[in-house]
């Protein structure tokens, strides 16, 4: 696929073309003028001398062979995250109880289906819920550098500049992921405003324990959450399986023509960085 459509085209900014109102079109950017946009003049100087650093040192190091990298433990890593970070979308949140006591001060111990309305309860779970994923994908992250720095040149050079990339493109990938849950406030206005026009056209009361009910605007804006989490999971989780797929084809590309030249590790590098941006 052309790199601008993988950039435009990723689920997340699907989902929140979806619920923007209305749709806005995005512009056509290749990659590198994508990344102009995230990088400063020192952040491009200091990128380009990391490149050349890595060009220089590739020939010298050459023949350092380094160890084996087991290529199927990597893969089983990624997709032991990816089960583990989908357990998190399955988890029943407990119910928020009552922001407010009584009028006569007497506490309330039960859950109150009214506090689900307000959008403070959810962005406190999605943030919490991000902090889990972030902290997990970042230490398999590591981990991966970590076994790919033990192996051959190619991959040597691909974990620094992974290290590189992340070290660079990190603060401004914070900010980003922080917009989501501003995302999730418009929509869930968006959907309890359509609820109170139904309820106002059928003449009928607001009863907030049905707002969970099948077709409910709670309820699809639970699906919502959890359609915006995953979205999310699967950008973070691409680094990850960049270099997964580069260890695989340098292993590919050896074990069949050892005299093949290895893929560029900076080519699969940039295939990552098209996954990230956004």
């Amino acid at each position: 696929m052309h790199q601008p459509d993988r950039l435009h085209r990723s689920q997340l900014v699907r989902l929140l073309q979806h619920w923007a109102q209305p749709l806005a079109a995005l512009e056509r950017l290749d990659v590198a003028e994508q990344l102009s946009q995230w990088l400063g003049t020192v952040d491009a100087v200091q990128l380009s001398r990391a490149l050349h650093a890595l060009e220089s040192a590739g020939p010298a190091n050459a023949s350092m062979q380094g160890a084996h990298v087991d290529v199927v433990a990597l893969e089983c890593g990624v997709r032991n995250l990816q089960q583990e970070l989908a357990a998190l979308l399955t988890a029943s949140p407990a119910p928020p109880k009552p922001l407010r006591e009584r009028a006569d001060n007497t506490p309330v111990e039960g859950p109150d289906p009214a506090a689900e309305g307000e959008f403070a309860v959810h962005a406190a779970r999605y943030q919490a819920l991000q902090k889990q994923v972030e902290a997990r994908v970042g230490s398999l992250r590591a981990q991966m550098r970590q076994r790919l720095s033990a192996g051959p040149a190619a991959l040597r050079q691909l974990a620094m500049l992974d290290t590189v990339m992340e070290q660079m493109l990190g603060a401004r990938e914070q900010r980003l992921w922080a917009t989501l849950p501003t995302h999730l406030e418009r929509r869930m206005a968006q959907l309890r405003a359509a609820h109170q026009q139904r309820l106002e056209a059928a003449g009928e009361a607001d009863v907030p324990q049905h707002w969970r009910a099948p077709g409910g605007w709670l309820s699809l804006f639970d699906q919502d959450v959890r359609a915006l989490l995953l979205c999310e999971i699967e950008l973070r989780m691409q680094p990850l399986r960049g270099l997964v797929e580069a260890a695989a084809t340098h292993s590919q590309s050896h074990s069949q023509a050892p005299r093949k030249k290895a893929a560029d590790p900076s080519q699969r590098t940039r295939q990552q960085i098209a996954g990230m941006i956004e």
